[in-house]
């Protein structure tokens, strides 16, 4: 039996349609890089057909085009990485890093235990029922004696706090420059109208313009466009809904604790 590293292979398919993998997104990285097709062919290893075969793959895969060509086609010109094949090269970054992971916990599971393998899966597959869930980067770790206070990046514009404990902390290895998911139940977010909610012990404040509100019979759910493709939806009465004017399009502030800013690890 060998003791080598076990290791997982991430693929993307729909039904009938070739198969995207590693090799596939390594390409769209070195078009993104180098401009231009065949200068990313060179880089990969892949003959000029091959590669122009692989970019009219990915982009018959989805519903935008991934790489858009410049005019001068294979004769010359560039090419350029669009938004979408940019969020598929971070979305796939971020699933092969999640996939490895998981594998490792789960091979360490069946070398202690097989038996207890399958309950490592299912909480690693745990859902939860927070509505706000947002990828964040640590940007700086303050140590307590009980508690750590750990200041995070949304956007350029945006920043949070979450105030967990310090056991807490040191067992999950926070410190700058990591990767980790700030979950906010939609019950924890109070809203503000306009962008200056005054003095509030609340240190965590998102300003932006309400894009939707659903209004049920006594709560309303309300949802504030933060821009940069952010979103977060706070669970209201419905009287405080119409008492602060939040309409489609008014600004708003959402309000929230550190300590209602919980911690997951990608």
């Amino acid at each position: 039996m060998s003791d080598g590293k076990l290791k997982a292979a991430l693929t993307l398919q729909r039904e009938d349609a070739p198969r995207v993998g590693g090799d596939r997104i390594r390409l769209l990285r070195a078009i993104d890089a180098q401009g231009s097709i065949a200068s990313a062919a060179r880089e990969v290893g892949l003959s000029c057909k091959a590669a122009w075969a692989a970019v009219g793959t990915m982009n018959n895969l989805f519903a935008h085009p991934l790489v858009a060509a410049s005019p001068g086609g294979r004769a010359g010109g560039g090419a350029r990485v669009t938004r979408a094949g940019h969020a598929l090269i971070d979305c796939f970054s971020m699933l092969e890093t999640s996939l490895g992971k998981a594998l490792a916990v789960i091979d360490t599971s069946f070398a202690a235990s097989p038996g207890g393998a399958i309950n490592t899966l299912r909480r690693l597959m745990m859902q939860t029922s927070t509505r706000n869930t947002f990828r964040c980067t640590v940007t700086r770790v303050t140590q307590g004696a009980v508690n750590a206070e750990v200041e995070l990046m949304l956007t350029d514009g945006h920043r949070l706090t979450s105030v967990i404990t310090e056991r807490s902390a040191e067992e999950m290895g926070l410190q700058e420059g990591a990767q980790v998911f700030a979950l906010i139940k939609a019950t924890f977010v109070m809203l503000s109208a306009g962008d200056n909610p005054g003095r509030i012990s609340a240190c965590n404040r998102l300003t932006g313009t309400v894009s939707a509100r659903e209004d049920g019979p006594v709560n309303s759910e309300v949802t504030l466009d933060l821009g940069d493709g952010k979103t977060i939806t706070a669970m209201i009465t419905r009287k405080s809904a119409d008492d602060l004017g939040l309409a489609p399009g008014a600004t708003a502030t959402a309000l929230f604790k550190a300590s209602h800013v919980i911690l997951a690890m990608p």
